[in-house]
């Protein structure tokens, strides 16, 4: 292009960068709105089963727990939790089912939130996946996570935010559950929480349908947790709506809700 050419073409230039550019602001604002709300979770296949995991750093993001509105209604849903943090103004990333509860959607167990102890810790004896000894309780103390058997915690009871107890331990010390049993024929939908070594909080929340064994065996091998805790089984479920992923039973009692942190 020759001088001249170049001369005569600069008002149209000028006039195609005055209509693009707030385009491409618009789409690159558009884009780093879109980016702020995606969660640290991706596809994971271990031994051929499918997996979302997120991991959660907490000097990153914070990890809180949920059970009921400010009116005192318990949330019930993890579609019902987004809404509300919306409408405060904030963008939860994911959230998940936190552990098991009565048919009143009370937390079955020790539950902690914002420094207020709402549930009891639970000690005795009694059937089902909770009371299958050693049970556990994830918790978050001074900003760091952790997952402990739930008579280490009450041995040594720490300074605690918000807490959650479930059961059974999936990985205590490096070691599996000793009831699992690789043989079992026991599969369902599951979802857990581990802690590795360096402080970062590891969901899991299974595909399809996996055993006990199996799913311990993820967090210890593949995700380098050697402590872990089982949430739920069948109604195992886990919003991320960035990514699509949109699960939504109704009647749930305590939840998980991870933010980014600001600054």
């Amino acid at each position: 292009m020759d001088f001249p050419t170049l001369l005569n073409a600069v008002p149209l230039l000028a006039a195609f960068a005055k209509t693009a550019l707030p385009h491409a602001i618009a789409t690159t604002m558009a884009f780093g709105q879109w980016f702020a709300t995606v969660p640290p979770c991706r596809d994971f296949a271990f031994e051929a089963a499918s997996y979302l995991v997120c991991e959660v750093d907490p000097k990153r993001y914070s990890i809180e727990l949920f059970w009921k509105d400010p009116a005192g209604k318990p949330f019930q849903s993890l579609h019902n939790l987004d809404n509300a943090q919306r409408a405060a103004g904030r963008t939860m990333l994911f959230a998940i089912n936190a552990g098991m509860y009565h048919p009143d959607l009370r937390p079955v167990g020790l539950y902690i939130e914002r420094g207020q102890e709402m549930a009891d810790v639970k000690t005795g004896s009694g059937t089902g996946n909770f009371s299958l000894q050693p049970n556990g309780i994830f918790y978050i103390s001074g900003g760091k996570a952790a997952v402990r058997a739930t008579r280490d915690f009450v041995r040594k009871r720490p300074p605690t935010d918000y807490a959650t107890q479930s059961g059974p331990m999936l990985v205590i010390d490096g070691q599996l559950h000793p009831k699992f049993q690789s043989d079992s024929t026991s599969r369902k939908t599951r979802d857990g929480v581990g802690v590795r070594k360096d402080g970062v909080a590891v969901f899991a929340i299974s595909n399809g349908a996996v055993t006990f064994h199996a799913f311990a065996r993820l967090f210890r091998d593949a995700l380098g947790c050697d402590n872990a805790l089982f949430l739920d089984g069948s109604i195992s479920s886990l919003l991320a709506p960035a990514i699509g992923r949109n699960d939504d039973y109704w009647n749930l009692g305590p939840m998980i809700g991870v933010f980014r942190k600001r600054g």
